[in-house]
């Protein structure tokens, strides 16, 4: 029996919530990994990507040793190179010539590293963080109202309001944490009302009381209408407004203009009138009001705007600062709060200071002892990506992501790096998109190794802990950056911990700021070794004297602005960047799904997260698809005028008509065109820079596919004669979905080849039906099934799931071996179905049968049976779907 060893108390790698986890090394020294229910986000909670990360330590995809221009080489020679090749372009071309592109997977202590070099001695502003993709636009918004980037309210405000609005957020999925806490609270008060606005019916609409599938880029005309309707009818806080705001009749002025009536609210965006009615008066009548807004909010070239919108209903009503009041944004990665904290954005300096202002660029100046500091904003960064292919910026360091993957019209960014004089890569992945690219590779620490802290979407910083030793030549972030800015002759770099970084950047934020600014950390700022060891979780500010924290921002009603008020920002409805028309009449929108992360680079490697989603896929509605001629489970063609993708189709009626979604994880290394970022337009946000991820023009159409089909192998194969290929890593085998244009002359030839491993005189039990133009092999070594390949005309094949499972049997029995070949199992019981619950692995398959023979009615009863439903919850929603289907069934 596998037990404990030592507990590590650490936090959660993947989105911006911040749970504190437990990982606890077990006696066969495997990890376990289980939510901390001391920790103020989570308290004990965990979704499947946090339940799963035990999965993801493995060091066969790590890059565990620097290179130089493809050579393995030491750490002396690769910081040299790094150091020699900066400083030669440098002098040739000025500091603008080069740029950092960090991201919000590095800890605060790395962020502010990487932030101290560039802005403060290599004397430019140009690095820019992958957050600007994902939470730019909300920075903004709060810095227009508020004069700071704060997030005014915490969590429990979540819980406590008595009407919750989710706009552009699919909690569900991708903060589940969050949206059980929430769930727990509706069910404990059930007069909370809970309004979801969002084109998909997303799973976040299960606990819905009323979703708005508002028509996509519509939002600042809804915020717009609710701010003259709630002004119409006497719902103002003057008092509020009088002594703690300005800016009010510019912002009335327009939103009249815009939406003078909510009957011309609701034709523009889509809705009925009664839907409208009941959300303002919803609004009106519930003083306890948070409004939830993310990445749908966000990644828009109208973001900033619809920040403001949403925020300027609060200050009307004075709903902000207290309990359960106010617009609260949540981030998408773990330390996105951190690099704001920073300065990581290339129009920011750090501790929350600007550019703008002389008095913060004369005050970080004296406190580095900057060498050149930069005084003027840098290129954020669809900018930046232009400048490498004009050839203005010349050397580029990306740090811990994957731009090639990420950044909208990836192809051109992946010519801005193919072509660029010098790139450098650390990270601590081998094989992305973007390594392909390096001329210098730095392996660097992964979550398990690395120290320090990181900043949640409410303010709350957390330690986290290693509990893996450093991988052969890795190293902490932190550590490859001081160790360059020496070489380069920088001095203040000679940092020996990631807690002296930290007690530096805590000064900082103190420094000649006696509550002028809203990032305080001085009572962090002294504290001992033993202390960050130790550290407990808590909100910023953090002043001096002070060692609690502050859950609330601007409850004293005093803003950050030169005369303590907020601003009412006038917002004008402007329509997305690009236009539907008849060569691109559908809008493509992209997201996520339940139980992905970003580029996969870490969930990927998960088996039990590949279970639920295991290939990308185009989900379209029936009306869409019925006009296109496309079927359900057929292979699509998604286009723009940037670039394509090949998806997989998935109809359903909750998916709104006119658009399309596609989840934005896969790349290069595991799909073969699904890097969905090469079809989305690079239209941004003039304020923010945040790119519109939400609203690009595609096309759709079938893939003149002739033949289809799959592969379970215990090894890689070779997809190098396939047009079409995903792939996801399984328990003891990779899962492979094939699609091609040309049909094979020899398909026992075409198998033998992609099974690579296999000799061939291998003995196959293969079978081939010439009319029907079908193939299907299966290997089985010593009784244990090793490979099987299905190929067909058609696109439908039988089920995997079943065949999966048969992998992890140490014999199939001869009754089952047979059944291979024939594409079905010898009964029900054997074919789980598709995962619907990832953490206990429980499929489609054994739910129905379990609903159906113990007469289950909840998913109360349905965890008690399977378990299934009882960790994250995340799969909650489509539990009660199933029960509501096996009813009418």
């Amino acid at each position: 029996m596998k037990q404990a060893m030592h507990i590590t108390k650490t936090t959660c790698p993947y989105c911006g919530v911040g749970c504190g986890l437990e990982v606890s090394k077990q006696t066969d020294g495997s990890f376990k990994v289980a939510g901390d229910p001391t920790h103020p986000s989570n308290q004990g909670r965990i979704c499947s990507k946090g339940a799963a990360l035990g999965e993801t330590l493995s060091l066969d995809d790590r890059l565990l040793q620097p290179s130089v221009d493809g050579k393995p080489c030491d750490w002396d020679h690769a910081l040299d190179s790094v150091a020699i090749r900066f400083n030669q372009i440098i002098r040739q071309h000025g500091p603008d010539a080069v740029a950092f592109y960090v991201s919000g997977q590095l800890l605060t202590e790395d962020y502010y590293v990487a932030n101290k070099l560039m802005k403060g001695f290599i004397g430019s502003a140009n690095i820019d963080t992958n957050s600007r993709l994902c939470m730019s636009s909300s920075v903004a918004g709060h810095k227009r109202a508020f004069g700071s980037d704060s997030v005014p309210g915490c969590y429990q405000d979540l819980e406590q309001a008595d009407l919750l609005i989710l706009t552009g957020s699919n909690l569900a999925w991708c903060h589940p944490v969050l949206y059980q806490r929430v769930l727990a609270a509706k069910k404990a008060r059930p007069q909370m009302k809970v309004i979801v606005i969002d084109p998909r019916r997303t799973a976040t609409c299960e606990i819905a009381d009323l979703h708005l599938a508002i028509k996509p880029a519509s939002d600042s005309f809804l915020f717009n209408g609710l701010l003259n309707w709630l002004h119409q009818q006497g719902k103002t806080d003057t008092r509020f407004v009088a002594q703690h705001c300005e800016g009010l009749q510019q912002a009335l002025q327009s939103a009249q203009w815009y939406a003078p009536s909510s009957a011309l609210v609701a034709e523009h965006c889509g809705l009925s009138n009664e839907s409208v009615a009941t959300f303002f008066h919803w609004f009106a009548n519930n003083t306890k009001t948070v409004t939830v807004y993310s990445q749908g909010i966000n990644q828009s070239s109208s973001g900033s705007d619809k920040v403001n919108a949403i925020i300027n209903c609060h200050l009307l009503t004075g709903r902000i600062g207290k309990p359960a009041m106010g617009p609260f944004s949540i981030t998408g990665q773990p330390n996105a709060m951190g690099g704001r904290e920073v300065g990581a954005l290339s129009n920011q300096l750090a501790a929350h200071m600007d550019f703008d202002q002389d008095l913060h660029i004369d005050l970080v100046e004296r406190f580095w002892q900057a060498e050149r500091m930069a005084r003027k904003p840098g290129l954020k960064a669809l900018d930046l990506f232009d400048a490498i292919n004009q050839g203005k910026i010349r050397a580029i360091w990306i740090i811990a992501t994957n731009p090639a993957v990420s950044m909208p019209d990836a192809t051109k960014v992946r010519h801005a790096l193919q072509n660029c004089e010098l790139v450098v890569v650390s990270d601590c992945i081998r094989h992305t998109d973007t390594t392909r690219y390096a001329d210098i590779l730095l392996p660097a620490l992964g979550w398990g190794e690395k120290t320090g802290t990181v900043t949640s979407s409410e303010r709350c910083i957390s330690r986290q802990r290693p509990f893996l030793p450093p991988p052969e030549a890795a190293r902490a972030d932190w550590w490859i950056l001081a160790s360059v800015a020496q070489r380069m002759g920088y001095s203040g770099f000679d940092y020996a911990s990631a807690h002296q970084i930290f007690c530096e950047h805590a000064r900082l934020s103190a420094f000649e700021n006696a509550g002028s600014r809203d990032f305080d950390l001085s009572g962090l700022a002294a504290i001992s070794t033993q202390q960050y060891e130790q550290f407990s979780p808590l909100q910023w500010p953090v002043r001096a004297g002070d060692s609690t924290g502050q859950a609330r921002l601007f409850e004293d009603g005093k803003f950050f602005t030169a005369n303590k008020k907020a601003r009412f920002i006038a917002v004008t409805p402007r329509p997305p960047g690009g236009a539907v028309n008849v060569d691109f009449p559908l809008v493509l929108n992209t997201g996520r799904v339940r139980d992905q992360w970003h580029t996969m680079t870490r969930s990927g490697k998960s088996p039990r997260l590949n279970g639920h989603v295991s290939e990308p896929f185009a989900e379209l509605h029936p009306v869409d698809a019925d006009q296109l001629d496309i079927r359900d489970g057929q292979i699509v063609r998604v286009q723009s005028r940037h670039g394509e993708a090949l998806l997989r189709a998935q109809i359903t009626p909750t998916q709104r008509t006119g658009s399309v979604f596609v989840p934005m994880h896969w790349n290069d290394q595991f799909a073969s065109m699904a890097a969905i970022d090469r079809v989305v337009n690079a239209c941004k946000d003039p304020v923010s820079g945040q790119p519109e991820f939400k609203h690009t023009p595609v096309r759709v159409r079938p893939y003149a596919a002739r033949w289809y089909g799959f592969v379970l192998a215990r090894e890689q194969i070779n997809t190098d004669a396939v047009s079409y290929w995903s792939r996801s890593k399984r328990q003891d085998l990779w899962h492979y979905e094939l699609a091609g244009e040309a049909t094979a002359e020899d398909w026992a030839g075409a198998a033998l080849e992609m099974l690579q491993s296999v000799d061939q005189d291998t003995q196959w039990s293969e079978m081939f039906d010439s009319a029907q133009q079908t193939y299907r092999a299966a290997r089985f070594i010593d009784g244990r099934l090793d490979s099987c390949v299905f190929i067909s005309p058609h696109f439908t094949l039988p089920a995997r799931d079943w065949l999966i499972n048969l992998f992890s049997q140490p014999v199939v029995q001869r009754s089952d071996r047979l059944r291979v070949l024939a594409g079905t199992p010898a009964s029900a019981q054997q074919d789980s179905g598709k995962t619907v619950c990832s953490c206990f692995n429980v499929g489609r398959n054994t739910l129905i049968q379990a609903i159906k023979k113990s007469s289950l009615t909840s998913t109360e009863q349905i965890g008690s049976c399977l378990q299934a439903g009882t960790n994250c919850g995340s799969c909650l929603p489509e539990l009660r779907e199933l029960l509501a289907q096996t009813a009418t069934g």
